[in-house]
């Protein structure tokens, strides 16, 4: 039985099949006092109740003595969604959708990560670059076993490739709704790692583990279908685009720097969000420049259906649940209230001087998760977005984050000052 906590960290516990009857007529107690971001311990009582349409079994388990997965959605003690429940966030935003006239809300990450030789340093086991064969190491093999049990649940790969940072990877998965993809990727994430745990190797979705590599990131596609037609398809547009998706579009660049908690939500997020390692910080969008935060991939004839915004600021160690939500809410606010899209930026805006950015109105992502702290604190939108609950608890855990890692006296401190102070 899988469910998460607010930070997207999977929790699971396992029952025998005898027990299952049981369990999807009343669901399992659990002690919400333990989940980060759940209930205190004097209302900890929480309910996981199954989901039946997720259930799955594991490819790599014996067959004599198989054993399935079922996501949960959390209920309290009187069977009602619990508030705290990343799905149930997520499932309140799709709602939202439904209510604006929009039946599906498409999303399609593309999640990358590293091959180490272990958890406890960060040898690689490969130095390829981007798209490079590199027929002489693990990796390959690993990529393509992970492929593989991948389909074996279910799970549409469009393709895979090595990244471009030294043992970086990305396996692509074909789009499909908001909730069945973030499923999706929490069980992408387990695979990965449990099949490089089986060959003795480590696998990592840290945002920025190598210091002078690319890190990881989590480019998001997404698109609004009102039935079987795409709402952000216009063919009279110079771009392609409705009014619906400039609108929506607008609102994720307008909210953006409040929403980077979500999608960037540790301090090690912000080392990959800094310039000249391919990790957009500039608050613009484009068509081909992929150094603005939102990229717009070209419209090819007879392809209305793919006309899509790609957002690609998020990383991979973010809560989906949350991010889905915090995005879809974001874009709805566009659409809600008529946010005008500014014009494209197709230069490349690492070259530009901070004075060009400025005298353009080109703002940037903060710059550390102290700074998206300060900017989530303000935020309407987000607290609109994740209930009071989530809001609140998650801005505390942030806070502790912070706080403890603004406490650290780190090696490049005592290299740089010891010797001159």
């Amino acid at each position: 039985m899988w469910f998460t906590d607010i930070l997207g960290t999977l929790k699971s516990f396992a029952l025998t099949v005898e027990e299952l009857e049981d369990a999807l007529d009343g669901g399992l107690g659990f002690d919400g006092s333990s989940i980060t971001g759940y209930n205190d311990i004097e209302e900890s009582d929480m309910i996981a109740m199954p989901d039946p349409s997720t259930f799955q079994v594991f490819p790599w388990s014996p067959k004599e003595n198989a054993v399935a997965r079922m996501f949960c959605d959390v209920q309290t003690p009187d069977g009602d969604p619990y508030v705290g429940d990343p799905r149930h966030v997520l499932r309140r935003a799709l709602e939202r959708a439904t209510e604006m006239g929009f039946d599906n809300f498409f999303v399609g990450p593309e999640l990358e990560f590293f091959y180490f030789k272990d958890s406890n340093g960060t040898e690689p086991l490969d130095y390829g670059g981007y798209f490079d064969l590199t027929t002489l190491d693990a990796a390959t093999s690993l990529r393509r076993e992970t492929v593989l049990a991948l389909q074996q649940f279910g799970i549409h790969v469009e393709y895979s490739h090595h990244e471009v940072a030294h043992s970086q990877h990305e396996i692509d998965l074909r789009f499909d709704d908001a909730m069945t993809m973030a499923d999706k990727v929490m069980t992408y994430k387990t695979v990965v790692k449990e099949i490089a745990t089986r060959h003795g190797v480590y696998a990592t979705f840290m945002p920025k583990p190598l210091q002078n590599q690319n890190g990881s990131g989590m480019h998001t596609h997404q698109s609004l279908f009102q039935g079987d037609k795409n709402a952000f398809f216009d063919g009279d547009d110079q771009y392609f685009l409705s009014d619906t998706a400039k609108s929506f579009i607008a609102g994720q660049l307008r909210h953006a720097r409040e929403l980077s908690i979500i999608f960037a939500q540790n301090v090690n997020s912000y080392k990959r969000l800094v310039p000249g390692y391919e990790a957009p910080v500039y608050i613009a969008w484009s068509r081909k420049n992929r150094s603005a935060l939102v990229r717009v991939p070209g419209f090819h004839p007879g392809q209305e259906k793919s006309t899509r915004m790609e957002l690609r600021c998020p990383d991979p160690s973010a809560n989906i649940y949350l991010t889905m939500a915090a995005l879809l809410h974001a874009g709805l606010e566009g659409i809600e209230k008529g946010y005008e899209l500014p014009e494209p930026m197709e230069r490349n805006l690492y070259n530009l001087t901070h004075e060009e950015r400025e005298k353009m109105g080109i703002e940037s992502l903060p710059g550390s998760l102290g700074e998206a702290i300060e900017e989530a604190e303000k935020s309407e939108l987000l607290y609109k977005a994740l209930g009071e609950h989530v809001y609140n608890r998650l801005l505390n855990v942030k806070r502790e984050e912070w706080d403890e890692y603004r406490m650290q006296v780190t090696p490049y401190e005592l290299e740089k000052y010891l010797p001159i102070l």
